[in-house]
């Protein structure tokens, strides 16, 4: 049953784990706000049943106790103290790392013992539960875990007059047959009440596969004390411990019933209840798929469009009408199909950027920085074969941009700047591109450092040195082995590793680039593809060569007459709706054959990048086409603005143009 629901519990399992860190930092920060401690609990709470379940019993020990410590902060016993939140955050790590061997196939074991000491140390003082077991004279662990039917029978028997006690039954040392005193012990529990639940399970004891001593957890009308008696009076049991859980029992109802709504029910909100009742079906009819799936129907897609492309020709060519009407009914119904297809690889960038809020909490603390992290634009979507491997690239950027870039507090305020630093984190979409910016406000880098570095390195010569720009030069910070910093920390280093953050980039066919001024900070920015294999293009025609432009780079297109054409800064320029739009010829740009078709009027594409614009110059717009993206291979991965080629419905090859390039 355990692996036919993996996939499931591990889901799960990262998305409470989550919402618990999130709700952690926001806690932080508002740890009046009732509403977040609910939030934490919830997710708390799911991951310890859905745990207990799969029987992942450390995780569920340890979220056990994490859930005792929330209730103390829940019930105001207890304040959300930074001390607090630092160990329930270390907790989150275990667990994290406890999920994550499950993931790679193990059995989720790990010592959570100290983790468990410092939470009971927290709890101490509180414990409603401690405090009713007193009364039974011993104490014992709250060991046992229930699931949800196993609580539902403890409720009902609570409301229906009885008490609920677990026990610990521990047997003589030299006890023969132990399967037989735990038949004693279970027939004697049977006539004061109803065995609910039993650790090891029965078939395991009546298996003789325990120690000494088992659990039992059992309902009845009768006093612990005389149950005690009663099992004591077996031959070869050693001790008996009984505790009430009685309160325990009712607190987990209550907590329940908090966490329900307890305003007076307005039409309002029970119209909203209403919706929420209709929405439910919704939710269940989720399923998740697996990413290999969806790559083998996207590949078979993909020849579906080239064959569509194909069959449009041939019916252009025939000018059949049946067979028109066929192909443009395929047309459409494939065109539905493939927004569907891309929609479900797409995923917003929030999935990764929502572990940075934690990271930058810890360096900030463990640096004596103040840092503020801003994150815009984390709905932006993106394909999920590059969602999962952008993560740890971008890690290493903010811990740089943190370590090296922002200056301590004190560093800060001497030459003016705010004691509190901050790094912002964007997400947007541009022309068939996603770009990620990374900009802190930091001390900024030292173009003359990395000069000099440079220059020792045997990377650059003095010379080389005079003529570069400003953004050749930070490139050099992706070198192999580079690096600026006058001491290299475990944090991070400026030059250290940054190559491998630009392989990365590089190997998804993305780039990266850095801006920096002194003093007022640094930006990377990255530059990353859709990864669409299917676009929407404009196809265009220039020097008797087909090229495809995406179209979602693309204003619009316009037709203007040659004598409109100015130049500024030695370059051509056009007065387009009252802006001044520099024109780039593209038979210039890709050096094809110049063919003067005699006509006083320009064909232009007019492109964006971000706020900036520009005109691409071709000879004619040949329509608007569905391609399939295809890769140029291993020998052609750096041809300067085209980002792939595609094969169009005669067979013939077009070049895909990446505008991005063809904007400075």
């Amino acid at each position: 049953m355990n692996s036919e629901y993996l996939a499931v519990f591990l889901d799960e399992s990262q998305e409470h784990l989550q919402a618990v860190n999130d709700h952690l930092l926001k806690l932080e920060k508002q740890p009046e706000d009732e509403s977040i401690i609910g939030e934490i609990f919830r997710s708390a709470h799911t991951l310890k049943g859905m745990s207990a379940t799969m029987g992942y019993e450390d995780l569920a020990h340890l979220t056990h106790n994490m859930e005792n410590v929330l209730d103390l902060i829940r019930n105001k016993k207890k304040q959300a103290t930074s001390e607090i939140i630092d160990i329930m955050f270390q907790s989150v790590d275990s667990l994290e790392n406890m999920v994550d061997d499950i993931a790679s196939g193990g059995e989720g074991k790990l010592d959570v013992t100290s983790l468990v000491r410092e939470l009971e140390a927290i709890e101490k003082g509180k414990n409603q539960v401690a405090s009713e077991v007193s009364a039974t004279t011993e104490m014992i662990d709250l060991l046992e875990i229930y699931d949800e039917y196993e609580r539902t029978v403890l409720e009902e028997s609570l409301e229906q007059g009885y008490s609920v006690y677990q026990i610990k039954v521990v047997l003589d040392e030299k006890a023969m047959l132990k399967a037989a005193r735990v038949f004693m012990v279970f027939d004697v529990l049977g006539q004061a009440g109803e065995v609910i639940k039993s650790t090891p399970a029965a078939e395991l004891l009546e298996e003789e596969q325990f120690d000494l001593d088992f659990l039992v957890t059992v309902i009845s009308k009768e006093s612990g004390e005389e149950i005690k008696k009663r099992i004591l009076g077996i031959s070869e049991i050693d001790d008996v411990f009984v505790q009430s859980m009685t309160s325990f029992v009712q607190a987990e109802q209550n907590d329940k019933n908090e966490l329900k709504p307890i305003s007076e029910p307005t039409k309002e909100k029970e119209n909203e209840k209403e919706k929420e009742v209709q929405k439910a079906p919704e939710t269940n009819k989720t399923i998740r798929v697996n990413i290999d799936r969806l790559d083998v129907l996207m590949n078979l897609f993909e020849e579906l469009v080239i064959d569509r492309g194909r069959l449009e020709q041939i019916s252009g060519e025939l000018e059949n009408t049946e067979l028109t009407e066929t192909v443009e009914r395929m047309s459409r119904t494939t065109g539905n199909l493939q927004e569907i297809i891309l929609t479900m690889r797409m995923m917003p960038v929030e999935t990764v950027f929502n572990r940075f809020p934690r990271m930058i909490r810890n360096l900030s603390k463990d640096l004596n920085k103040q840092v503020h992290l801003e994150i815009v634009g984390a709905e932006t979507e993106l394909d999920r074969t590059i969602i999962d491997e952008i993560g740890d690239p971008l890690v290493h950027l903010l811990r740089n941009s943190i370590d090296h870039g922002i200056e301590t507090p004190a560093e800060r305020e001497a030459v003016g700047k705010p004691a509190q630093g901050t790094v912002l984190l964007s997400a947007y979409h541009s022309g068939n591109h996603v770009f990620i910016e990374i900009k802190d406000d930091g001390a900024g880098i030292s173009r003359e450092k990395v000069l000099n570095k440079a220059i020792k390195n045997n990377i650059i010569t003095e010379e080389d040195a005079q003529t570069l720009t400003d953004t050749q030069v930070f490139a050099l910070l992706f070198e192999p082995g580079f690096s600026t910093a006058d001491q290299i920390t475990d944090i991070s280093g400026r030059g250290v590793g940054l190559d491998v953050v630009r392989n990365t980039f590089e190997s998804l066919g993305g780039i990266v680039t850095v801006q920096s001024e002194l003093q007022k900070g640094s930006t990377f920015l990255i530059q990353l593809p859709l990864t669409l294999s299917i676009i929407d293009v404009m196809l265009v025609e220039t020097g008797g060569e087909k090229y495809a432009v995406p179209l979602t780079s693309i204003v619009e297109t316009a037709i203007v007459n040659k004598d409109e054409l100015f130049s500024a800064h030695g370059q051509k320029v056009i007065d387009f709706r009252g802006k001044v739009v520099p024109l780039v010829f593209l038979r210039d740009v890709f050096d094809t054959p110049k063919i003067d078709s005699g006509e006083d009027f320009y064909s232009l594409v007019i492109i964006q990048k971000g706020d900036q614009t520009a005109g691409l110059v071709v000879d004619s717009l040949i329509g608007q086409h569905d391609i399939v993206l295809k890769s140029l291979g291993n020998y052609l991965t750096s041809v300067f603005a085209i980002s792939g080629a595609t094969i169009l419905g005669d067979g013939e090859v077009a070049l895909i143009v990446d505008p991005n390039a063809l904007i400075k």
